[in-house]
C-alpha cells in the first residue's frame, strides 16, 4: 500500500493546483485520476488573469488567446462591447494544456500521480484515510482533497458543499477554425437561452462554444439554439460534437472542510451561479486548501476550518451577491439586458468581474434594484 500525507482524487485543475501547492511545502502528496490521459473538456476553458499571481511559475503555456474585448448581444443583434483592462485581461485556456502543466510542475515539485485509478472505497481508521481503487490498488494519508468534479460522489457523502445542490444545465461544442470571431475577442449572446446564456471563447485554431441554463432543469432546446447560433458565428448549423453536462454551482455558504478533509473545486459548487466562471475558484480553493492543510499537518492549527472562512471570504462572499443577480436577472432576461448590460457603465463593471478586479458584491444592490423596480 502508497501512504502519502495526502491524497487527492481527481487530476483536474483543482487536484493538481492543490497538488502543486501541497509538494511545493515539502508534503508527500499522492493524485489519482481515473482517466488515463487529459481528455477533452467541456469547460469554456475561460478564466482571470489574476489568477497567475497564485503561481510561482508562468501559466501562458496553457492560455491560447487573451482577451481584451467582450462582445455582448441579445437574439444576435443590440451588440454592446467591453473594454477589458489592459493590465488584467481574461485568459482563455485549453483545459487540457492547462490541466497538463500544473500536473507537471506539481510532479516536479515531488507529487506523485496515479492515473486510471477509479476510487470506489473510501474508509477512515483512526487518523489515516484509506482510498481503493476498482482495480484493487490503495493508497492511503492523513489527509484527503476531494477534488473529483461536478459529478463526485464524494462529498456529498462525507457531508462537505452545499446541503441542496444547484446545477447550471450546459451543452458545449468544440469547432476547428475560428468563424466570424475578431481576434482578442469572446461573445455571450442573451435572449436565445432561456434562464441562461450562450457563449464564444476562441482558442489558437478552433473555438469553444456552449449554451447554459441556471433556473429549472435541463433545457431541451440546445440543438435549436445552436442551429441558430452558429451560422451567427460563421459555422455550419450542425457542426461540431455537442456534449451535454451538468455543473455545480455555488448555493449558499457551506462547510468545506472535515476532519482531515477538505473539497475543492467543482466538487465543492463553487462555480459561478452568474457568468459560469468555474476555473478561478478550482485554482484558488486550491491554492487556499494547500495553505490550510499544510498549516495543520505541521501542527500550526488544531483542525482545517480555516479553509472554509477562507473560501468564503475569498469567493462565496461575492457569489452570495452573484446568486442574487443571476436568479433576479435570469428570470427577467430582456430586462436584465438592457438595465444590467446596455447601461453606460455596465460594460466595464461586468469587464471588471471578468478580469478578477472586482466582485459581484461591490454593484450587487444597485443592480438588483434596478432590475425588480424597473421591470
Amino acid at each position: 500500500m502508497n501512504s502519502a500525507d495526502v491524497v487527492i482524487l481527481g487530476g483536474g485543475a483543482a487536484g493538481c493546483s492543490t497538488a502543486f501547492h501541497l509538494a511545493n511545502t515539502g508534503n508527500k502528496v499522492v493524485l489519482v485520476e481515473k482517466n488515463s490521459g487529459f481528455p477533452l473538456r467541456s469547460c469554456g476553458g475561460g478564466m482571470a488573469a489574476s489568477v497567475q499571481r497564485l503561481y510561482p511559475f508562468s501559466l501562458e503555456a496553457a492560455v491560447e488567446e487573451v482577451i481584451k474585448r467582450v462582445e455582448f448581444s441579445w437574439c444576435l443583434s443590440d451588440q454592446v462591447i467591453a473594454e477589458l483592462p489592459g493590465d488584467s485581461p481574461f485568459w482563455i485556456t485549453r483545459r487540457e494544456k492547462l490541466d497538463e502543466l500544473l500536473l507537471k510542475n506539481a510532479i516536479d515539485q515531488g507529487a506523485e500521480f496515479f492515473n486510471s485509478f477509479e476510487v470506489n472505497d473510501i474508509q477512515k481508521d483512526n487518523s489515516q484515510w484509506h482510498v481503493t481503487s476498482r482495480d484493487g490498488r490503495q493508497v492511503e494519508c492523513k489527509c484527503l482533497v476531494i477534488a473529483d468534479g461536478s459529478s463526485s460522489p464524494w462529498a456529498e457523502k462525507f457531508n462537505l458543499g452545499p446541503r441542496k445542490l444547484h446545477y447550471a444545465s450546459t451543452t458545449s461544442v468544440r469547432l476547428q477554425g475560428r468563424g466570424f470571431l475578431k481576434s482578442n475577442t469572446s461573445r455571450f449572446e442573451f435572449g436565445l437561452v432561456q434562464h441562461g446564456f450562450a457563449w464564444a471563447f476562441p482558442l489558437k485554431d478552433s473555438v469553444n462554444i456552449g449554451v447554459g441554463t441556471f433556473i429549472g432543469n435541463q433545457f431541451s432546446d440546445s440543438k435549436q439554439i445552436l442551429n441558430q447560433l452558429l451560422p451567427n458565428l460563421g459555422f455550419e448549423q450542425d457542426a461540431g460534437i455537442r456534449k451535454d453536462s451538468q455543473l455545480r454551482v455555488w448555493n449558499g455558504h457551506s462547510n468545506l472542510h472535515g476532519e482531515g478533509i477538505v473539497v475543492v473545486g467543482d466538487a465543492a459548487s463553487l462555480c459561478d451561479p452568474f457568468l459560469a466562471e468555474g476555473l478561478r475558484p478550482s485554482l484558488i480553493s486550491g491554492c487556499e486548501a494547500a495553505k490550510c492543510i499544510n498549516h495543520w499537518l505541521k501542527g500550526d492549527t488544531n483542525d482545517l476550518r480555516n479553509y472554509t472562512f477562507s473560501m468564503k471570504e475569498k469567493w462565496g462572499d461575492s457569489m452570495a451577491w452573484g446568486r442574487r443577480i443571476s436568479q433576479v436577472f435570469y428570470r427577467f432576461p430582456k430586462i436584465g439586458y438592457k438595465l444590467g448590460i446596455k447601461r453606460a457603465t455596465a460594460p466595464q463593471r461586468i469587464a471588471q468581474i471578468l478580469s478578477g478586479d472586482m466582485g459581484y458584491g461591490d454593484i450587487a444592490q444597485r443592480v438588483i434594484k434596478r432590475l425588480l423596480f424597473q421591470r
